[in-house]
């Protein structure tokens, strides 16, 4: 069964538990009041039904039924359709999980259609139950307090994601290669998550206008306000959280050409350092070479000082050339 939960209210006060679509139709129609119907995943059926009964453009049952639509709100004569994507984040894998709720507003009804597990439309009712001079107000209460719920859990994904930044910027110093990986997976968690609350003030305005039109109570007026200044936060911190892994992904760039340039330079001095001591030892090794090859007509080989000679050419080539390369800093 996909109906989660299904009420009438009279003067802000649960007074039916229907057990059927059917039952609340007739007594919305013997008794008044509001009725507010939870769906989760609902089959076209159960949403052709209630559909027929409260009036709901095909378009918006269309979406409600298929899903996976960005934030919005639309407007169908006196109906207002929503859709929120809540959001909560988890620690373990450093991801956002993204839901998608459905509302359906009316004279006298709201429809909520869930397409994920979440407990904040439950929280909500329990909270408005206990407040019936807000529940009284109809359905405009319960959306602006779900907006609310919405937005409020949008808090803990925020502090998660800034969690993750700071140990981002900790690492980026530390030489870990993985870095880069991990600020751009979690780049992309930032942009769903901008994707999810980046259209809430245009609805928020929208809403706004129709204060006047609609009749919206004072109360429930500050009570839009507010989750609008929450929402403006929340945007400002996501914003900040998209320049500060832009700014970390180029210094991560910066300090990766760096440790590169440093290795490279010192491979240049090893490089030097074995050049210079193969320069030095090769000279000699040119001149024992020579005398080496046991040639029968070789003029030095018979000279008394011959191999005194060569001993010292070949020591002071190699001294002279060591004296070169310590004094250019090979060595």
């Amino acid at each position: 069964m996909t109906i989660i939960d299904n009420a009438v209210y009279v003067d802000g006060v649960r007074s039916a538990e229907p057990e059927s679509l059917e039952q609340t139709f007739e007594t919305l129609a013997h008794h008044g009041g509001m009725a507010w119907i939870g769906l989760y995943r609902p089959t076209q059926w159960e949403m052709a039904a209630v559909a027929t009964e409260f009036g709901l453009h095909a378009l918006a049952v269309e979406d409600a039924i298929s899903a996976h639509q960005r934030p919005k709100l639309e407007r169908y004569e006196d109906i207002l359709f929503t859709v929120l994507r809540p959001a909560r984040y988890l620690d373990a894998t450093e991801t956002v999980e993204f839901g998608e709720l459905h509302i359906f507003t009316g004279r006298n009804f709201v429809v909520t259609v869930r397409h994920a597990e979440m407990a904040g439309v439950a929280a909500v009712r329990r909270r408005l139950e206990s407040r019936p001079d807000l529940l009284r107000h109809g359905p405009e209460a319960v959306l602006y307090a779900l907006l609310d719920k919405v937005v409020d859990d949008y808090a803990p994904v925020v502090a998660g994601l800034e969690n993750d930044i700071d140990e981002i910027e900790d690492q980026l110093f530390s030489g870990d290669s993985t870095v880069s990986r991990r600020i751009y997976e979690l780049a992309r968690e930032v942009i769903q998550f901008q994707r999810a609350i980046h259209p809430l003030p245009g609805m928020m305005q929208q809403l706004k206008r129709g204060f006047e039109k609609y009749g919206v109570e004072t109360e429930l007026q500050h009570s839009l306000r507010d989750v609008e200044d929450h929402v403006e936060r929340v945007i400002s911190r996501a914003d900040s959280f998209r320049d500060l892994l832009q700014n970390a992904l180029t210094l991560d760039g910066t300090l990766t050409a760096n440790r590169q340039n440093e290795a490279s330079a010192e491979q240049n001095e090893q490089v030097k350092k074995i050049s210079s001591w193969a320069a030095i030892f090769f000279a000699p090794s040119i001149v024992a070479g020579v005398y080496g090859m046991n040639f029968d007509h070789m003029p030095e080989l018979h000279w008394t000082l011959g191999y005194p000679l060569s001993i010292a050419l070949m020591a002071g080539t190699a001294a002279l050339m060591y004296g070169i390369f310590k004094k250019k800093g090979w060595l």
